[in-house]
């Protein structure tokens, strides 16, 4: 007989009620929740004074395999997100090569098989030069599309700057259209700007004045219009401006929503002052902003005008990212790190741990389609993490699992930890141990 585990006794933080029960996970599944009397052949775990969240299931990553291995892949990027109660992924196309094609998608599935601890999917790239290729296909069988990060390879690769392809994507895609969000011809002018007064070396703080407010809220608002005209089914990716959460909806249930956003953590954790301290170590695209863009960014999230939390995890190496400005490159890794992040807001009072849990577990799998996934139900994957409340610890270079071996949050205090993470009813994190001879599945979703 298989052994099951019981977890007794905590706390389970689900579709907002917190309620003081057991759960009982077998053959990979979630079998009861409730009071729940112990059998010999259950393997115990006492979650008395702990509380029970589904996995986290991070919508946008840049894992970096294949081709950018130096700095990160789908095995070390994946443990730090288990290390972090993340135990579902969705990764985006800008690898080495771009993922532009379905059999680039499909051997990066074959990839993930052998490497990723936790669940997984991944975009496919779209750019004009594969626009046509990706409509005569049927794109319902990708859990998205994407541009994300395909800037980085060749100006002009942002859906929001060429209208053309994006009015002919939103016409014939039938998946997600998940977008960066920015209009290029407004950076390249702020960028000249400062270019003539600082020559390549312009401080970092200028950042989200190049990369500005309204580059986004242009890109985001003719975005939605498109959207609109052709009934598509946008995704704006890591929003940054207060003045942006105002184009969106909160007066419709998510499952009916067509045009839908997410926030990045390090868009709620940094604003604009901290970039005398940690300078290009938080250069991201696009920028932190204001601390009445990191305010706004939270209320949006709150009133549901915001559907989800995600990372954009997006590890460089020291060395890349400790160049001037025009070579430094943008992003961080913060995926061992984003519940944490939440859980400290909480701390604040400035979020309840059930709307930690919607926009972080219930909400990304509502979004996606995602099969049995998301919540604690029975019959669902058991996908868990069991958090301490209660325990505190810093962020040092020896407890980071990331490949890049760095952290913008190096030096923080959190006061809550993940103890234990579940990947498909096996418990693959335990106190610090992993269990590293078990990977995770193919996300199952639906575009319907």
């Amino acid at each position: 007989m298989k052994q099951k585990i019981l977890i007794k006794n905590t706390t389970v933080v689900n579709e907002g009620k917190s309620v003081l029960a057991d759960v009982l996970l077998s053959d990979g599944f979630i079998q009861q929740i409730g009071t729940i009397n112990i059998e010999p052949n259950y393997k115990v775990i006492d979650g008395t004074g702990k509380h029970l969240f589904p996995g986290i299931i991070d919508g946008q990553v840049h894992f970096r395999d294949p081709g950018l291995t130096h700095k990160g892949d789908l095995y070390t990027e994946s443990k730090a997100a288990i290390a972090g109660g993340v135990t579902s992924f969705i990764d985006m196309p800008n690898t080495v090569p771009n993922i532009l094609t379905v059999e680039s998608l499909k051997e990066k599935y074959e990839i993930a098989s052998k490497k990723s601890l936790a669940n997984y999917s991944f975009f496919l790239g779209v750019n004009g030069e594969n626009i046509d290729a990706i409509i005569k296909t049927d794109t319902s069988q990708f859990i998205g599309v994407s541009d994300d990060g395909l800037y980085f390879t060749k100006k002009g690769n942002l859906l929001a700057d060429n209208p053309e392809t994006m009015e002919k994507l939103f016409a014939n895609c039938k998946s997600i259209i998940a977008i960066h969000s920015e209009k290029e011809e407004i950076i390249e002018h702020n960028e000249k700007a400062f270019r003539e007064k600082y020559g390549d070396d312009i401080p970092a703080k200028f950042h989200p004045i190049i990369r500005s407010t309204e580059g986004c809220y242009e890109a985001t608002k003719r975005a939605i219009e498109l959207a609109k005209k052709h009934n598509a089914r946008l995704h704006i990716l890591h929003l940054t401006t207060e003045a942006e959460t105002h184009l969106f909806q909160n007066d419709i249930p998510l499952q009916e929503k067509k045009i839908t956003t997410e926030v990045s953590v390090h868009h709620l954790w940094f604003s604009d002052k901290d970039y005398e301290r940690l300078g290009m170590l938080i250069k991201w695209n696009p920028a932190i902003k204001t601390e009445e863009d990191k305010d706004g960014l939270l209320k949006a999230l709150l009133d549901d005008k915001i559907d989800i939390i995600t990372t954009d995890h997006a590890p460089h190496t020291l060395e890349e990212k400790q160049q001037p400005y025009f070579q430094s490159m943008s992003g961080a890794p913060m995926v061992q790190h984003s519940l944490n992040c939440m859980l400290e807001f909480y701390k604040q009072d400035l979020i309840s741990l059930e709307k930690i849990v919607e926009k972080m577990c219930h909400n990304p799998a509502i979004l996606y389609g995602i099969t049995n996934r998301g919540f604690i139900r029975k019959g669902y994957y058991a996908d868990l993490t069991l958090v301490d409340l209660n325990n505190q610890w810093t962020v040092a270079k020896d407890n980071l699992l990331y490949k890049c071996a760095w952290s913008p949050l190096e030096g923080t205090t959190f006061h809550t930890k993940i103890i234990q993470t579940f990947v498909n009813g096996k418990l693959i994190y335990d106190h610090g141990i992993f269990q590293e001879n078990s990977f995770g599945m193919p996300i199952e979703f639906s575009n319907k």
